[in-house]
């Protein structure tokens, strides 16, 4: 059985390169539908995978809403 590991942590300020890393993450790892349940597509771990679940915290911390995220727009001030 495997083991849960702790998530990635999130480090702030977030830098540029950390943003390309997780834009890359969220749009990787997305879940893709099976029988028995969502899967991350990259993983095939159950969804949302430790890598999305990290992507997802790291835009959340540089300042980007739920809706921009979902539609890759830029956060406002």
């Amino acid at each position: 059985m495997p083991t849960v590991i702790d998530d990635f942590p999130v480090l702030t300020p977030v830098t540029d390169e950390d943003l390309c890393i997780a834009l890359r993450a969220v749009t990787v790892h997305v879940p893709e539908s099976w029988p028995h349940g969502e899967l991350c597509r990259s993983e095939r771990v159950p969804f949302p995978c430790r890598l999305a679940r990290w992507g997802w915290a790291t835009l959340e911390a540089a300042g980007f809403s739920e809706a921009q995220r979902q539609l890759g727009q830029e956060p406002t001030a």
